[in-house]
């Protein structure tokens, strides 16, 4: 529901509490959510649909609407996590816009906003919904594909890199561009107890790999190469049950 033309419900601080909601109220209203109207103000439902949508906002990029880099570091935590105890497969993919610098050089930022966009919609077509698309910072963009084998994970970044290539943007007036991005992927390796911040470095290896490499593409580390480091090694036995036999 879109509020963004109505104006904002005004409340006095609340002696009893000492809640100051107006800028929580303006924050939602400013971003196109609503606050329930037919719940009572100040009831412990109207609060809770308030902190859902505080919530939602923090987790969200303001310009493109994919999930922001906390939201990332929090589900890569959680996918960490499930391929430790299950042992599927999983990849995560590094995506940057090739050369956007000379988009906002010749077309302003306004153009690159709209370019950033575009590509964040194409990004997001391309996965299921098990998948999180992230705007990881400035052009770079991270997806977690969950249960992913490593033998359909160059389709799948293949499939994303055609994909973004074969969008058409209008930025002014008889003025279209299309972009190219390069990918980097790493799968987690299996029933071992990694690091997100081990995960995306591998990935981010192969995205430099990538741009070496003429971009426009994408570079996967081949799953024969995803050794456990010996960080990865600490973070399995340095405090598990297995010290007992060491």
């Amino acid at each position: 529901m879109n509020t963004a033309h109505a104006p904002a419900p005004s409340f006095e601080p609340v002696a009893a509490t000492g809640l100051q909601l107006q800028s929580a109220l303006s924050l939602l209203q400013q971003a196109g959510h609503a606050i329930p109207a037919c719940l009572q103000p100040l009831s412990t439902s109207w609060l809770q649909s308030l902190i859902d949508g505080l919530c939602e906002l923090s987790s969200r990029d303001a310009l493109t609407g994919l999930a922001n880099r906390r939201q990332f570091e929090l589900a890569l935590t959680r996918e960490v996590d499930r391929v430790a105890r299950a042992g599927e497969p999983a990849l995560v993919l590094m995506a940057d816009i090739d050369h956007f610098k000379r988009i906002n050089d010749r077309h302003g930022h306004p153009a690159g906003d709209l370019v950033l966009k575009t590509v964040a919609q194409a990004l997001a077509d391309c996965v299921r919904p098990m998948d999180t698309v992230t705007r990881f910072g400035g052009e770079e963009f991270a997806i977690i594909l969950p249960n992913c084998p490593p033998a359909f994970g160059h389709a799948v970044a293949e499939r994303i890199r055609t994909h973004v290539h074969g969008q058409r943007m209008v930025v002014s007036p008889g003025v279209e561009v299309s972009v190219t991005i390069s990918l980097g992927g790493a799968f987690a390796p299996p029933w071992v107890r990694s690091s997100a911040e081990l995960w995306v470095r591998r990935a981010d290896e192969q995205l430099y790999r990538a741009k070496a490499q003429g971009r426009n593409r994408a570079c996967l580390e081949q799953p024969a190469s995803s050794h456990v480091s010996a960080e990865e090694k600490g973070l399995l036995f340095g405090s598990s049950q297995f010290q007992e036999f060491e």
